[in-house]
């Protein structure tokens, strides 16, 4: 059993809402509002803002395609990870700096729904944090596997459903559009 986070402290995390994960995201320009204004939201609040970025072959640390995408510009205070794995967890310094800022709620936006996003809300329960997935706030692309072809916005519609209806013992997993997050 995952040891359950104390506290209520929230903490937002932005994943991947990079220009070369963005490109062709299911109505990206609405999402990346959404997600512009959770942070503005948080900001407010004076609640932690993480800022991760996924770094790979295809994303190469400091190219253009792995620069967050205009309009989002991280606080010189909030913190900025960078991730090799789906899981914003795995192999990063995120849970020690969660620890760092007693954080035992997080606030989940971005991208890839199907991917990162997925990841690293299952990552955080399973790691005893309660969490909110930002309903409004995720995307990602269509997937096409020769005749099988799966919508962006069926995508994104399964897990929000899965997060509404998904239960851990002693932790409080919910959804919730940007306008309606409780910090």
């Amino acid at each position: 059993m995952a040891t359950v986070r104390r506290g209520s402290k929230a903490a937002v995390l932005v994943v991947d809402v990079q220009v070369g994960v963005m490109a062709g995201t299911w109505e990206s320009q609405r999402v990346v509002a959404k997600v512009c204004r959770v942070v503005e939201r948080a900001r407010v609040a004076q609640s932690p803002i993480f800022w991760i970025q996924h770094n790979s072959d295809d994303l190469v640390l400091g190219s253009p395609e792995w620069q967050l995408v205009p309009g989002l510009v991280p606080a010189c205070s909030e913190v900025r990870i960078d991730k090799r794995y789906n899981s914003a967890f795995e192999e990063t310094r995120l849970e020690a700096e969660l620890l760092r800022v007693g954080a035992s709620r997080l606030i989940l936006a971005g991208a890839a729904t199907n991917w990162c996003i997925r990841a690293t809300a299952y990552g955080a329960l399973d790691r005893g944090y309660d969490l909110t997935l930002v309903e409004d706030a995720h995307t990602t692309v269509t997937e096409v596997d020769g005749e099988r072809r799966i919508e962006a916005a069926d995508i994104v519609e399964d897990l929000n459903n899965t997060m509404m209806w998904l239960e851990y013992p002693d932790r409080v997993n919910s959804i919730a559009v940007a306008e309606e997050v409780v910090f």
